[in-house]
């Protein structure tokens, strides 16, 4: 049994990046929390977000967020537009991917839809931009 299956920890970089709603209690298990949204979440103190850091630049530009907001059924366009932003942004994905290096990295969102919002199009880019970085 390896190190990582004692720790809980996987030795795979990209399977250490987590998401969740931020609205719900910090655990142990998430590990470096880090909010990934532009906008800091509507009932939230800095105290009860147990952030290790917001980054907020690496979410979607405001014109982007605002165009997915405005009709939820651009869900498949939206796939695409954003790692086109990210694609914009290398050194600050590479420090956000970064991260994972040193254990559990959970990103932490405010939309309502657990199932379609930026940071799981964001977790998906991460987890390809450490796959692609241990190929290399």
């Amino acid at each position: 049994m390896s190190e990582a299956d004692l720790s809980g920890v996987s030795d795979n970089l990209a399977d250490r990046i987590r998401v969740k709603r931020i609205y719900r209690a910090a655990q142990a298990s998430d590990g470096r929390r880090i909010l990934v949204d532009r906008l800091w979440p509507r009932g939230i103190s800095k105290d009860s977000a147990d952030l290790f850091a917001w980054e907020k630049e690496i979410a979607p530009s405001d014109a982007l967020r605002r165009w997915f907001h405005a009709d939820l059924h651009r869900w498949e366009e939206f796939e695409l537009r954003y790692p086109q932003e990210l694609d914009a942004m290398p050194d600050l994905v590479a420090k956000v991917a970064g991260y994972a290096a040193d254990g559990v990295v959970t990103l932490l969102y405010a939309a309502k839809d657990e199932e379609r919002n930026h940071a799981l199009v964001l977790q998906d880019y991460l987890r390809r931009s450490l796959q692609a970085g241990r190929r290399a």
